[in-house]
């Protein structure tokens, strides 16, 4: 890098926030008294980097003119002639501009460029001594100057607030989260895919509810002046989707927004994104089949693979079938005890006190159970695994095991010590699904939403349904550490 970069990169480095937009205000001052427009409105491209990149095989020296247009990322001035570096949607690209090329005057307007500013470079391509592809400029304009400066690559966003709060300039500084909402984008959209070729038809229901159902969770709630009443945002996308079974939409799925006035950790977030499909004449099972096919087509489509590293060099492997287990085999494993359900809950509450899991004492006994799965089974779950036949207090809107009146049709899929998504067969008996709502017990219930109950009295055909946290499918794709990683605004407290 010349001297008279360094120069100017240390001055701007050594000024406080303040300074520095006031140094790039009175370049752009200077811009505009020359007659430059600094903010344009528009610079035509002809190729993205990419595009341009691929346009030069290896064999080649030289190659066609192209236009391309981004944001500056990389400055290197050596006197007479300089190198840059832009980024635009596709990746970056390497500009080669020669004073005698351009002309004096434009030359020394260049210089003046910060890193951050977009500019627009025309010019052919050619293959650098060090083999890099690059474009030497015959035009170049700028076409938006940038009054703040970017973070330094490695130390200016190491503040994980700065990083969610300021996201545009995470996605700007950081390869690896910019390639992760892509990756997102393109898992939504292969998700789609997959159930597009199954004849499902892809809905939206509404976000406004004046009943919050579907779930077991605090709702966020709202008054509708206009008809003078209160209605909450939705926790689930289940109920209405079931209606449409009774309209005799045999196969529906939603991707949406849902919203649960609850806390904040690595794997929740209040605002968070849901994939719920409901298919007629089928059941858990043929769930259990859907959701393996939709998770191995995603990750074959999206990401090129079946087998994910985690950061701790552990594989995960999601090809072939995938392990079954039933809920209360994998509880008796893990206490070491035949007789576990059996027991009263003092007895159960000495055992996990003996274990070392901190329980509630007020909670049900089906509750103190669930807390030993959530506590000690589910994060060993790395690789794939259904686990089937869940307490039917856990859930009052799936069928009741034939052969066990204590359990549902339930399946629990959990992958990378989470659960990823659950389905069942669903209830369709209005009788049975009403005392189901009346008689749930615990600290968590679900309201009883009786527009759904008239809707089931007109008949709705057997089915599976199954529904799948977005952001925690993307978490294991990617291998993201935090939920707040996988969403591109995470909710946060206001400054």
């Amino acid at each position: 890098m010349s001297k008279d970069r360094n120069q100017n990169s240390n001055q701007e480095a050594s000024l406080d926030g303040s300074d520095q937009v006031a140094v790039r205000k009175g370049k752009l001052a200077r811009i505009r008294e020359i007659g430059l427009d600094p903010f344009r409105s528009n610079w035509e491209q002809s190729h993205t980097s990419e595009e341009a990149l691929n346009l030069l095989t290896e064999e080649e020296e030289n190659g066609p003119e192209v236009s391309v247009a981004g944001r500056i990322i990389a400055f290197r001035l050596m006197g007479k002639a300089s190198f840059l570096k832009i980024l635009d949607r596709a990746g970056k690209i390497q500009s080669y501009v020669r004073k005698d090329e351009i002309g004096d005057e434009e030359y020394a307007t260049f210089k003046k460029l910060d890193l951050g500013d977009f500019i627009g470079v025309r010019g052919p391509l050619f293959r650098t001594k060090t083999g890099e592809v690059t474009i030497r400029a015959k035009e170049y304009k700028l076409v938006s100057k940038a009054l703040r400066p970017l973070p330094e690559k490695w130390h200016g966003l190491s503040d994980n607030e700065q990083i969610y709060r300021q996201r545009y300039l995470d996605l700007i500084v950081n390869n690896e989260s910019r390639n992760r909402f892509k990756a997102r984008s393109q898992i939504i959209r292969e998700i789609r895919e997959f159930f597009w070729a199954r004849d499902f038809l892809e809905v939206e229901t509404p976000m406004l509810q004046a009943v919050s159902g579907g779930a077991a969770a605090r709702p966020f709630c709202t008054h509708f002046n206009a008809l003078d009443c209160e209605f909450s945002l939705r926790i689930a996308l289940e109920l209405h989707l079931k209606r449409l079974l009774v309209g005799g939409l045999d196969r529906v799925f939603e991707v949406g927004r849902v919203f649960r006035n609850e806390g904040l950790s690595r794997r929740h977030n209040p605002e968070f994104t849901m994939l719920e499909a409901y298919q007629a004449y089928t059941d858990f099972r043929g769930m259990m089949e859907l959701t393996q096919s939709l998770i191995q087509q995603v990750a074959k489509k999206a990401l090129g693979t079946l087998h994910l590293e985690r950061t701790d060099g552990e594989a995960i492997d999601l090809s072939g079938e995938w392990r079954e287990a039933k809920y209360k085999d994998l509880i008796i494993d893990a206490v070491g005890q035949e007789d576990w359900f059996e027991l009263p809950k003092l007895a159960k509450l000495e055992k996990t006190k003996e274990m070392g899991i901190e329980v509630d004492s007020g909670l049900q006994d089906f509750e103190v159970t669930n807390d030993v799965f959530e506590k000690v089974i589910e994060h060993t779950l790395i690789q794939p695994t259904f686990v089937t036949h869940i307490p039917r207090e856990l859930c009052p809107l799936a069928k009741i095991t034939e052969s066990d009146s204590s359990t549902i049709d339930v399946f629990e899929l959990c992958i990378n010590g989470q659960e990823i998504a659950p389905a069942y067969s669903e209830q369709n008996d209005p009788e049975v699904q009403r005392e189901a709502f009346v008689k749930q017990v615990g600290e968590e219930t679900q309201e009883l939403d009786e527009d759904f109950l008239t809707a089931l009295e007109h008949g709705m055909p057997p089915a599976g349904g199954m529904g799948m946290g977005i952001d925690r499918l993307v978490i294991f794709l990617t291998n993201a550490a935090n939920i707040r990683d996988t969403i591109l605004f995470p909710t946060l407290r206001p400054n």
